[in-house]
């Protein structure tokens, strides 16, 4: 019998059950009762992401999908309530480590630029809103994108006012190993973060605010070629808005 090639959802399913399995415990707790294991849950909140649909929307879908099914080793499908209570115990944690190895199966180029853009959050309605006191509107997003594959390699979210400076030094201690070169634009114009990444090994290609003469020949001098890569950030901060939208539905942080 002719076998039928993998569809881009059967291998996405695939590599996230690999990273899944990595990321994860099997169960929370020897006591739970081993219905559905921990890896599970993150495959079926990852497809529920990458389809850009709902619990029960994306429940639907897969009594369509035996392959799917099969490859996650499901022989039953769990409720939407079941996927919302796995998604608000994980912990953020949990996502950061998936988004951290699933770097590994790119050909990353150690070029990374870095850029914020913000995300409205959107919520049922005004009186929810009001009644239940939410007054944050909106989330200052930092990524760290490679320049060749234009893969996320690490975020930083905020509700604050944080300015890009204070922002990129936590973000390059957490990756020095990912990032040969930083591009950043004057935002993040800072003889801190500049000290920070060489202290790394990191080559800072950041723009200096011109206030001087002096500065405006460091700009000059930079690497046009190499620094023109900064608008992958750009591109993928773009995707991101096109493709899942400009806000946030979650209630909760």
């Amino acid at each position: 019998m002719k076998t039928l090639p993998k569809s881009q959802i059967l291998r996405f399913t695939e590599k996230a059950i690999h990273l899944a399995r990595r990321a994860v415990s099997q169960y929370s707790s020897k006591f739970s009762k081993h219905r559905y294991t921990h890896p599970q849950h993150v495959v079926l909140l990852c497809l529920k992401v990458r389809k850009n649909t709902t619990y029960r929307g994306l429940l639907d879908e897969l009594i369509e999908m035996p392959r799917i099914r099969r490859t996650l080793g499901l022989t039953e499908l769990p409720t939407p309530s079941t996927l919302c209570k796995a998604f608000n115990r994980l912990d953020m944690t949990v996502w950061r480590v998936i988004l951290t190895l699933s770097t590994t199966l790119l050909p990353t180029s150690g070029i990374v630029g870095v850029d914020a853009s913000g995300f409205d959050r959107s919520h049922a309605s005004k009186h929810y809103t009001k009644r239940a006191e939410l007054t944050i509107q909106q989330l200052k997003v930092t990524l760290l994108v490679d320049a060749k594959v234009n893969t996320i390699i690490d975020l930083h979210v905020t509700t604050t006012r944080k300015h890009d400076s204070q922002i990129a030094p936590s973000l390059i201690k957490r990756n020095p190993e990912g990032i040969d070169i930083l591009l950043g634009d004057k935002g993040y114009d800072d003889q801190k973060i500049r000290r920070l990444a060489r202290q790394h090994e990191v080559r800072p290609l950041i723009k200096h605010r011109e206030f001087t003469s002096l500065h405006k020949a460091w700009n000059a001098r930079l690497d046009a070629d190499l620094y023109g890569q900064r608008c992958q950030s750009e591109t993928v901060n773009s995707t991101l808005k096109r493709k899942y939208g400009a806000f946030v539905r979650s209630r909760r942080w």
